[in-house]
């Protein structure tokens, strides 16, 4: 196994919600699910792009070296790889070489290869690129547990101003749409920073998308100034990212309306604080008895999430609550929600926890 070349084509700029393995080895990610940390395979097939993003290391203006898996050879490295790290799955992208049905047709082979050949069953994640036809999609589907194409961008203009070789609405708005079509279990990712967005052109576009598009999720990848890339920025600040994760979750989970979103921000952007307490300061003005509050109302209350808004009905229906030891026994975070409960009557007041900042549209 040729684990330099592998390295080469460590795909490290894809999120799907994670960290590197504490290996030190890009090439293998810790995804997050509802299982724990699963470690996943993130290799390129070929990093030979004819695309020129400013941001990306592999831009047809600055890429030094082409390298490229042949379907067979990446197969075969995967089962490997697979067996010694006890990796949970694979994350395959790559490159859009000079014709992009082209190289998907060897995505698609190297997967089949992976499961007819050598009988994988886990999971596979693949790779969508711009410019990829119907048909293809249609038999990475026969293949793959999750698809995805990464928009990059909130929106057409932004988009514009980062690559000349993309088309928003026809090579990535499109694909989606026939994703879409074709697999209940889509994902993409947003770049962070790498040009003059507002936090608000980035929420429109994940509603939009979470109501349109049927995504399961969209992935924040904060821009960084990678040696020898086009685009000369700071890296994002990683509260930002943060703060929008937040704010993805509560759309996602609370069903939180852009409206009420768009109220807390100040110049088109997030404040710096918690949203969710941004949210609570602004919307509730008085503190919710904690005995008669709906699912609903539980869950505008900071430290409490949809499970645990579950258990406090659950408790309710055995026992009056009456004290703060009730609601942190099964799982409440106590100091965010007590400026905005009372418990059987009692409210325990804190200073500013209902003042709401000025707002500006």
């Amino acid at each position: 196994m040729n684990i330099k070349k592998v390295r080469l084509l460590e795909n490290s700029y894809d999120v799907c919600g994670g960290s590197e393995k504490e290996c030190g080895m890009k090439f293998i990610y810790d995804a997050t699910t509802p299982r724990g940390k699963c470690p996943i395979f993130k290799p390129l097939l070929s990093n030979k792009c004819s695309f020129d993003c400013k941001y990306c290391v592999n831009s047809v203006k600055i890429r030094k070296t082409n390298l490229s898996f042949e379907p067979q050879e990446l197969a075969k490295i995967f089962i490997l790889m697979q067996k010694k790290y006890k990796l949970h799955g694979l994350f395959l992208s790559s490159a859009v070489e000079k014709d992009a049905e082209k190289t998907t047709e060897k995505m698609i082979e190297t997967v089949r290869l992976i499961r007819e050949k050598y009988n994988y069953q886990g999971y596979i994640h693949f790779k969508i690129l711009p410019g990829t036809s119907y048909d293809q999609i249609k038999q990475a589907t026969q293949y793959a547990n999750r698809l995805s194409i990464n928009i990059e961008t909130p929106n057409k203009s932004r988009l514009n101003e980062l690559s000349t070789t993309k088309d928003f609405k026809i090579d990535l708005l499109r694909r989606q749409a026939w994703i879409k079509k074709l697999h209940k279990n889509q994902t993409t990712q947003i770049i962070i920073g790498a040009g003059d967005e507002t936090d608000w052109e980035i929420l429109k576009m994940v509603d939009w998308e979470y109501k349109n598009l049927g995504i399961k999720r969209i992935y924040f990848s904060g821009f960084k100034s990678i040696k020898g890339i086009e685009l000369k920025r700071k890296d994002c600040d990683k509260a930002r990212k943060n703060r929008l994760y937040n704010i993805d979750f509560l759309i996602r989970k609370y069903n939180i309306r852009l409206k009420d979103i768009k109220e807390i921000m100040i110049g088109g952007m997030l404040p710096e604080e918690d949203p969710k307490l941004a949210l609570a300061r602004l919307k509730l003005e008085n503190p919710i008895e904690i005995n008669e509050a709906s699912y609903d109302e539980l869950l505008t209350i900071p430290g409490i999430g949809p499970k645990s808004a579950g258990k406090i009905i659950q408790l309710r229906t055995k026992v009056k609550i009456k004290k703060y030891s009730q609601l942190h026994s099964i799982g409440i975070k106590i100091n965010r929600a007590k400026p905005f409960i009372k418990v059987d009557g009692k409210w325990q007041e804190q200073l500013n926890h209902f003042c709401k900042p000025p707002i500006i549209s």
